[in-house]
Formats: C-alpha cells, sequence, structure tokens
C-alpha cells in the first residue's frame, strides 16, 4: 500500500479561514493540521491551487505516484471559491455527494464536494460544507438517523434518516447577533468586548419566549438596559440568549417529539446551544466541529469511486 493509500487531505475551506488535517484514513486520526485566515474573500480563483499546493503539498511527499487526495468541503465550491461544485436535491447520501464530486482544476487528485439545496414552493434554502458535518456526525455517532444543530454564522439544522438528509433550514443567528448588536441602538452598550454572563444569557433565554416574538424581544435589551438594571457589559450576553433561544424555540416547534439533538461545532458555541437547547427540553450529545469533518470527509473519500 502506498502513503496516497494510507492517508488523506481534509480541507474545509470558507469565507474567512483555511483548515487542512492529514488524517490517517484506516483510524481516522488526524495526523497535522494547518490553519489560516486565508479564506475566500482574500484570494482570487487563480490563486486556489498554488496557495493549497503550498500549504499540504509537504503532505504529499513520498507518495509516489499516486499522490494523497485531497477533499474541499465549504465554500471553496461556490461560485467565489476555487470552482463551483454542484448543489444537489434533498433526499441525499453520502454516497451522492461522492458520486458528484468535482475535480478542483490545477491540483492532482483533489476533489471539491458538491453542497446541498432545498427548492420547493413553501421553503427553499442552501447548504456548503455542513452536509459534511451532519454525516460525520452519523458516523462518529454510529447511527444513520439524527436531528443535527450546526450553530455558526448561517445555524444549520439538519434532519437525516436512513442515512439520508431529507431536510434542513437555516438560521441566520451569528450574523444577526453581529448586525444588531454593533448596528442597532439596543445593542449599543454592547459595542465592547466583555465576559459572557451566564444570567444575562438566560434572561435572553427566557425574553425569546415572549409572544410578542423576536423583534420585540431584541428591543428589550434597551428597555432592560434603560429600567431593569441590566448593565452594558451584559447586553451582549442578553442579546445572544435571545437569537440563541428564539432560534432553539423555533426547532422546538417544529420538531416537537425530538429527544436527542446531535449538536456539531466548536467548544465556546457548543457551550451556549446546549444550555438553549435543555431549556428547550432537548437532550444533547455534543461533536467537535472539526472530528465530524474529519469522519464525513472520510466516509465520503470511502465511497468516492475515481
Amino acid at each position: 500500500m502506498t502513503a496516497g493509500d494510507e492517508r488523506l487531505i481534509a480541507i474545509d475551506w470558507g469565507t474567512s479561514n483555511f483548515r487542512a488535517f492529514l488524517v490517517d484514513r484506516a483510524s481516522g486520526e488526524c495526523l497535522e493540521t494547518r490553519r489560516s485566515d486565508a479564506g475566500l474573500r482574500s484570494l482570487s480563483s487563480a490563486e486556489f491551487p498554488h496557495y493549497c499546493a503550498a500549504q499540504v503539498g509537504a503532505w504529499r511527499e513520498g507518495a509516489g505516484a499516486r499522490s494523497v487526495p485531497i477533499y474541499l468541503a465549504g465554500m471553496v465550491g461556490s461560485k467565489r471559491g476555487w470552482i463551483e461544485a454542484p448543489q444537489l436535491d434533498l433526499p441525499v447520501s453520502a454516497e451522492d455527494l461522492a458520486a458528484d464530486v468535482v475535480a478542483a482544476p490545477g491540483l492532482d487528485n483533489a476533489w471539491i464536494v458538491p453542497g446541498v439545496k432545498v427548492v420547493r414552493d413553501d421553503h427553499v434554502d442552501v447548504m456548503r460544507g455542513e452536509e459534511i458535518q451532519a454525516f460525520g456526525a452519523l458516523a462518529l455517532c454510529e447511527t444513520d438517523t439524527a436531528l443535527c444543530c450546526l450553530p455558526g454564522t448561517h445555524s444549520k439544522w439538519a434532519r437525516l434518516e436512513g442515512g439520508r438528509m431529507i431536510d434542513f433550514i437555516t438560521a441566520m443567528t451569528g450574523e444577526l447577533y453581529h448586525a444588531v448588536r454593533f448596528h442597532t441602538l439596543p445593542g449599543e452598550p454592547a459595542r465592547e468586548s466583555a465576559e459572557f454572563d451566564a444570567g444575562a444569557f438566560d434572561q435572553g433565554l427566557t425574553a425569546a419566549a415572549h409572544p410578542a416574538g423576536l423583534l420585540h424581544a431584541l428591543f428589550e435589551a434597551r428597555s432592560r438596559h434603560l429600567y431593569a438594571g441590566l448593565p452594558a457589559e451584559r447586553v451582549g450576553s442578553f442579546l445572544s440568549g435571545v437569537m440563541i433561544g428564539s432560534e432553539v424555540r423555533t426547532q422546538r416547534r417544529i420538531h416537537p417529539t425530538a429527544g436527542e439533538v446531535l449538536l456539531v461545532g466548536s467548544t465556546t458555541l457548543n457551550a451556549l446551544y446546549r444550555r438553549a437547547l435543555e431549556a428547550c427540553d432537548f437532550t444533547v450529545r455534543e461533536i467537535d466541529s472539526d472530528s465530524a469533518t474529519l469522519a464525513g470527509l472520510c466516509a465520503l473519500a470511502d465511497r468516492h469511486k475515481v
């Protein structure tokens, strides 16, 4: 067996960040990592193959004629990225994703993973990157059915049954939080960085349940700061609680009988979402987002017929 058969390179390349992992295919163990801020915004389309080769080229040395394969997920496959990969209509399996990978021009044995989409009269949505994490979460949990929460700038909730993703919903929670905090009157006291405050976050979770809805709950940050003793340094935590609480409460309404949620994200976001999920009577199984990405790309690579 050559080095190219024993290892693969998994890359999550988004708008703001580049993350590469050298992975042992048999065990799924991450052997080395490379991280940078060279996201899509910082590169032209012609620069992608050269940047990628510079970052991971050393990992391919000694692989012989069959170079270590590279699998790339995320916004790298969008129109703004290296080359556009399709977004497949649901339902989608890991086998479907593997069958539609796109060769990355300018680099040998490098493949860009397709995204997924929903296009119905009542629901239109798109996803790039999180689909790999969702399938990776299934693999790590040794199940074929789950409700996955993937928090972030644009949080995703994905429903998988029988090893196929059958539906998902995007909530632009992270982006809205940034916009409210830095560009609205209620967020004005939270312009400066401050430590997370659990009590203020929990107040936000409660406010998210107000019958007047999210738009009112967000303004309560202003009202509470003026007249209910919410200090400036806690306004950010309150707003975070309102938005994450609103997102989770909406999903509870959509999935009234759901029990366990696979929570796939960073340590920081997972802690906040766990608090909100448990407040809405979900049980939570946490999965690190990097681990999910590696497991998902390994699962796809095993199914990819070159």
